[in-house]
């Protein structure tokens, strides 16, 4: 009864609570943080309350729970056990069987996984040293490139110097075939 009766007082509390953070917010600029604050301060200490409420009635469950199955020990007669009791002793050992097999099995699991994963890496560092040699296959081809881009400019500036020379040894030998003759 008193529970219930702290219970009912701690929900009107909540509900006034409600109504005072409804005012609160229709307080003056200047007041209003500090009465927010207030009210906050206020449902902190009111659910710290309904906290203890429930942890002492908890308490007090666990408390008449522990004295009725306490009563229901002290109550109960015990009787000699039956001349069937057996032990299944076969169960048992086809279970024991079936648990060493299944332990058998995941470490035959767990051993291809470790051969699998070491054959990943494996995988990874070979892939990584063919990796490094594209690269630099691909450096030294990028780097011909440019060789052999070089060397057609080259060849085609040499081409015109070729071609001007020769046209102007002919208009030189022109000159002089003229004036000598």
């Amino acid at each position: 009864v008193v529970e219930n009766e702290i219970q009912a007082r701690i929900d009107n509390i909540f509900s006034n609570l409600e109504r005072l953070e409804i005012l609160s917010s229709k307080e003056p600029p200047n007041k209003r943080q500090n009465a927010k604050l207030r009210v906050d301060q206020l449902k902190y200490d009111v659910q710290h309350l309904q906290t203890a409420l429930r942890n002492f009635q908890h308490r007090r469950y666990i408390r008449e729970q522990q004295e009725r199955q306490r009563e229901e020990l002290l109550a109960r007669t015990f009787t000699t056990n039956d001349s069937d009791t057996t032990i299944p002793i076969d169960e048992t050992l086809q279970f024991n069987e079936s648990l060493q097999n299944a332990h058998r099995g995941m470490d035959d699991l767990i051993g291809s996984g470790t051969n699998i994963l070491q054959g990943l890496r494996d995988q990874r560092v070979t892939l990584k040293g063919t990796h490094k040699k594209i690269l630099d296959v691909a450096n030294m081809l990028g780097l011909s490139n440019t060789v052999m881009r070089l060397i057609e400019k080259r060849a085609f500036q040499d081409k015109y110097f070729m071609i001007g020379g020769m046209i102007l040894t002919c208009v030189i030998m022109f000159v002089v075939v003229q004036y000598l003759t």
